[in-house]
């Protein structure tokens, strides 16, 4: 696992962004940043955080896995977690303590709020998200795993496609390759729209079948060691217009060009603006109604965000997805979607499947 032997680092990076917000210890309650800090990978758990103590709650569910997957003191709530984190908490006599604030639930926050009563609170947002948009070498392996994993199963499902598959059909058998090839899951919910559903850039997949002479888009994402890959892919089933096949050319050159801005110091709205520029000299730049893209990793969408108003600037280790698209309802949409990793001196593009247009 990616996490292996990491945790304890991690903490270590992390404890000077919490001082400096003047607390004495922090409280992460995300499952993504627990499992980030702690290697716990179970549904229910939080980790409380001091300068020298690293204490995590969980229930008796997973009281053996806790132990083996995380180096932290493993404490099982007997009751509510917070009831039983909160007596940590005034047993360690913390008088300030800094949580997530966009992480916690409301039901949570009011039992802090009641049980540890006297402790000063204070809203931290995106301290362990920034630690996580640089990725180790270890977790830069395993998402190069999910990537493979996820082109191995797109392909593997297309040799068995037939025209009269349905949307569900193809969805199926992509998330039945991805989990024979190793993946716990399918990072998200995979996206099968064909001809004008297309146009919709998070369709669902649905009963209706595939028809010849029209578009077929597949965005799809495989889950493999808790690290997400994303890949999206349009092809053409029979004959397209030459209005339509104008639309692909017009993404893959966007597409093309945005990868090739990915480099350290370059910033995300520099890469989503070359994007955008090419599809204009197209005159399509209105219909791309997204993003360029996104930081994956414990979870699809991370930061940065790669589009207009994100002025993060790109470093080596960041892991992104490049995912321009042109939308035109009534007649279908195409995008192009790689995972790619910043290099010290550009960029390698992770996904292997090929980008220029495939006739089914």
């Amino acid at each position: 696992m990616a996490e292996a032997g990491e945790s304890s680092s991690r903490r270590e990076r992390l404890l000077p962004l919490f001082r400096e917000a003047r607390a004495s210890a922090l409280l992460i309650t995300a499952l993504p940043n627990v499992r980030y800090l702690s290697g716990f990978t179970g549904s229910n758990g939080a980790l409380l955080l001091t300068g020298d103590r690293a204490l995590l709650f969980t229930d008796p569910r997973y009281e053996s896995q806790a132990s083996q997957e995380s180096d932290c003191e493993v404490k099982i709530a007997k009751g509510a977690l917070m009831k039983d984190l909160s007596k940590w908490i005034r047993r360690l006599r913390i008088r300030s303590l800094a949580f997530e604030q966009n992480r916690i639930s409301f039901e949570d926050h009011q039992q802090l709020r009641e049980h540890a009563e006297g402790v000063h609170l204070k809203a931290l947002s995106g301290a362990v998200e920034q630690l996580r948009m640089i990725k180790s070498n270890a977790e830069i392996a395993t998402i190069k795993t999910s990537v493979q994993v996820n082109s191995a199963a797109f392909e593997q499902a297309f040799r068995h496609f037939k025209p009269s598959m349905t949307e569900l059909d193809l969805a199926a058998e992509i998330e039945y390759r991805m989990r024979r090839l190793g993946a716990e899951r399918a990072a998200f919910e995979t996206i099968v729209a064909a001809g004008a559903r297309s146009a919709l850039p998070h369709a669902r997949a649905t009963e209706l079948p595939i028809q010849p002479d029209q578009l077929l888009l597949v965005d799809m994402g495989a889950n493999v060691a808790g690290y997400s890959s994303d890949m999206t892919r349009t092809h053409a089933v029979g004959k397209l217009g030459p209005k339509v096949r104008r639309m692909y050319r017009a993404v893959l050159e966007s597409q093309l060009a945005a990868v090739d801005a990915v480099k350290p110091g370059v910033s995300c709205t520099n890469v989503d603006r070359t994007a955008r520029e090419v599809l204009r000299g197209f005159g399509l730049e209105k219909l791309f109604v997204h993003s360029t893209g996104h930081g994956l990793g414990l979870e699809i969408h991370e930061r940065p965000r790669v589009g207009r108003k994100e002025r993060t600037k790109l470093e080596a280790g960041m892991v992104i997805t490049i995912e321009p698209g042109v939308y035109q309802e009534g007649i279908g949409g195409v995008r192009i979607e790689d995972t790619v990793v910043v290099t010290p001196h550009g960029c390698e593009v992770l996904t292997p499947t090929r980008k220029e247009l495939v006739v089914l």
